[in-house]
């Protein structure tokens, strides 16, 4: 896109790309010589701050455009841009300082350059490219480092359309995925009618069954459809995306991979499988259709299950609100997080070598770090000059020494391979290549899912079936499949919680049901349910807290809905669990989904009572210690740790062809985590892991506003004699990680006929919601 213009334009640029699959022999052309503007990643631009000369092939620099922050802001890849550019801010000044006798710019000395590329006198320009965020001016400060900048912004709202694929008959006892494929035929129709189309999941296992799905369904769109997700192999997927942009392609199956930047003219339609969870993922994957001026952007919402009905009314609203009154999802940039520290600190030390003090200005440029504290500074240099108080004995950790001109360098030729080796934030589960047989390469897989197949098995890849063959450093080959099924992979970190905004739109829909208000088709289809949870409980509100038991075979059920999404929910599971316990001598069962919990325990407590005063368990006071208490929090930290401790450079991946596997890369992170914490106490790390876990696993911002909302909420406190449909999806969750798919689906659908058989009973007793 950007190599089209340039002979219109008359500029006789290159245009190069260095990322981690740029060829050895482009990267050593540009090692050479830098071409004019250069398309790289964040990992691939602090590799280039490793080189002696990076001052000098990187001063001259005139702008940097960084796409796409909506997706970096929020993560360390982000924090790793701010460091760098830092840097390169740093080496503009000190290469373009005039001369005492050089014009200034604009001032006699020629006109200003266009499209903001500064004067060679003046300071780097930077650009950022951003969609569907809520904090624009806070995403423009954290990538500016809090100087002045301009906000622009289209005049014209793009047109989006929203609308939902509605099932013939949803059913009022949903659970995850009890759509899903059931919805083929209609989505199989809607392809069908017309040109290209995109179908985005959000989940790559969700990916390769959906498009074995489609193919089962349509043999004859072999060739037609394609799938797209980021395990497969870059090859594969440059494939997949040029066929959509020629329009070759009828329809590609995808994840986020096909989120950020791909804009394909061709593309007509977008189908969402499954709720997209957010306003903004939503408004971006509908901006994948209609990629012309003029053009309307259109997304279609397929439910798969029947509550996503009421989500996929609320997201309509909800993207209308999110395009007229900027109302979508913000994303922060981390505080201050120590391992991506370390590692520019290396890197730096690496390339130019650094100044302490002049390095520590630099480094509060970033805005993550613009709090970083003086001790917290002394900590790093001295982690990285002798590994800290608990491994100053060990060399290897001794990367960075500081030289007799005080110049602070990494002498040791090993540790500077291994550091330029393990650059960047991205830590996943250890993989393995997948290749057949012949040796052509299909993508990358989780080792901890291929651990658990033997020779013979047959397994689900990149939309094609797949015999496992042998298993060879740290490779998998494997060979066409003769058999129709097979195991499909699952990849760890793939569920979204819902956000705020869609949490507060689906309450919103929720209230005006109660109100007699079913304004949308999806609402309308949804409405058998809403009657039915009304009738044997309460629908949940903005200011009413629904809260139910049930006495069962297992024990005793505690159902609470707060809309806090998924993750906030794990830690108020706990959190609730840990305080009952304290009232109530008990042991619990935990489950959790977008809209509630589930507690189950094993003695028969009195929960009314206990909720008569929820002052108990849902106050403010002590909620840090009881929530690290509640949980298993070490396990939980010492999870988080392995990746820091990646990150910091305390445990090396393995040579290329040489990798080492997960268990001896956690066997190294926790035995990292074992001496810091007896001989280490205050290493630093340590408190990021829990800081970590609190902020990003468990979500505790969320956490404290719900229990803040929950604390101000009428209590609706209901005991069942069955499960409602809210309760029924949170009893599915529990069960799923007991049984096995058959036996799950086969319990699910005894579970679904005995309360459908007490349903109509219930039905003739009242009056409907609203």
């Amino acid at each position: 896109a950007l190599e089209a213009p340039l002979a219109s334009l008359g500029l006789n640029w290159r245009v190069g790309v260095r990322t981690g699959d740029t060829e050895s022999a482009e990267r050593a052309r540009q090692g050479v010589r830098l071409p004019e503007v250069l398309v790289t990643t964040p990992e691939s631009l602090s590799l280039l701050l490793t080189r002696a000369d990076c001052r000098e092939r990187l001063g001259e620099l005139a702008m940097v455009v960084v796409d796409e922050w909506h997706e970096l802001i929020g993560n360390k890849r982000g924090v790793q841009v701010q460091l760098a550019l830092a840097r390169l801010r740093r080496f503009a000044r000190e290469l373009s300082a005039p001369a005492a006798d050089a014009p200034r710019p604009g001032t006699g000395g020629g006109e200003p350059a266009p499209w903001g590329i500064p004067h060679p006198h003046a300071q780097l320009a930077v650009w950022g490219l951003s969609a569907t965020l809520g904090n624009l001016d806070e995403a423009m400060q954290t990538l500016l480092a809090g100087a002045d900048g301009v906000l622009v912004r289209g005049r014209t709202d793009k047109e989006i359309v929203v609308d939902t694929l509605l099932p013939d008959d949803p059913g009022r006892f949903p659970w995850g995925g009890h759509l899903g494929i059931k919805m083929l035929e209609p989505v199989v129709r809607e392809i069908a009618a017309s040109g290209t189309t995109l179908v985005f999941t959000n989940t790559r296992s969700q990916a390769e069954i959906w498009y074995q799905s489609l193919l089962g369904a349509r043999p004859q769109w072999a060739g037609l459809i394609a799938l797209h997700h980021g395990s497969l192999d870059r090859d594969v997927r440059d494939w997949v995306e040029r066929g959509l942009k020629d329009g070759r392609l009828k329809a590609v199956v995808a994840t986020s991979s096909l989120d950020l930047g791909v804009d394909f003219l061709p593309v007509e339609r977008v189908l969402q499988i499954g709720s997209p969870k957010g306003v903004a993922r939503l408004l971006q994957r509908a901006g994948r259709s209609g990629h012309a001026p003029g053009r309307a952007s259109r997304v279609t919402l397929v439910p798969t299950n029947t509550l996503e009905l009421v989500e996929a009314a609320a997201a309509q609203k909800a993207a209308q609100s999110g395009v007229r009154d900027g109302r979508v999802e913000s994303r922060r940039a981390p505080d201050k997080p120590l391992d991506v520290l370390v590692q520019h600190l290396v890197t730096v030390a690496l390339g130019t070598g650094f100044d302490d003090a002049e390095l520590l200005a630099e480094v509060r440029e970033a805005f993550s770090y613009r709090r970083l504290s003086d001790a917290e500074w002394q900590w790093a240099l001295d982690f990285i000059g002798r590994g800290g108080e608990s491994l100053r004995a060990y060399p290897q950790y001794r990367r960075v020494e500081r030289a007799s001109d005080g110049v602070f360098r990494v002498c040791d030729a090993q540790i500077a391979r291994r550091h330029r080796m393990s650059v960047g934030t991205i830590v996943a589960e250890a993989s393995m290549l997948v290749r057949y047989s012949n040796g052509a390469k299909l993508g990358h897989i989780e080792e901890n899912f291929i651990a658990r197949l033997n020779p013979g098995d047959v397994f689900t890849f990149g939309g094609k079936l797949l015999e496992l063959v042998r298993v060879q450093d740290m490779t998998a080959f494997v060979t066409p499949a003769r058999r129709k099924s097979g195991a499909v992979p699952r990849w760890a970190g793939t569920r979204m919680p819902l956000s705020t905004e869609m949490a507060d739109a689906v309450l919103q829909e929720l209230e005006g049901a109660l109100a007699g208000r079913y304004d949308s088709a999806a609402l309308r289809l949804a409405r058998p349910l809403l009657e039915l949870q009304a009738r044997w409980s309460a629908v949940p509100t903005r200011t009413g807290l629904v809260v139910e038991s049930l006495r069962s075979r297992e024990g005793r059920h505690l159902f609470v809905y707060p809309f806090a999404g998924r993750l906030a929910h794990q830690g108020l599971a706990s959190l609730l669990a840990y305080r009952a316990g304290r009232l109530v001598a008990s042991s619990f069962s935990l489950a959790v989904n977008d809209y509630g919990i589930e507690l189950l325990s094993t003695s028969d407590i009195d929960w009314r009572a206990l909720w008569r005063d929820s002052a108990a368990l849902l106050r403010e006071e002590g909620l840090l210690e009881d929530i690290l208490a509640s949980l298993n929090a070490g396990q939980l930290a010492q999870r988080r740790f392995r990746e820091i401790a990646r990150v910091s450079g305390l445990i090396f991946q393995g040579f290329p062809g040489q990798p080492k596997s997960t268990r001896q890369l956690q066997a190294s992170s926790s035995l990292f985590y074992e001496v810091f914490r007896k001989y280490d106490a205050g290493n630093l790390l340590l408190t990021q892991a829990e800081r970590e876990v609190l902020e990003q696993e468990l979500d505790l911002g969320r956490l404290r506003a719900a229990l803040a909302r929950m604390r101000s909420q009428r209590l609706v406190y209901r005991h069942l004699q069955q499960p409602t449909p809210f309760a029924f999806p949170l009893l599915v969750e529990r069960l799923r990680e007991e049984l096995t798919t058959e036996k799950l689906a086969d319990r699910i659908a005894r579970m679904v006929a005995e309360l459908e058989r007490q349903a109509p009973v219930e039905a003739n007793r009242s009056g409907g919601c609203g």
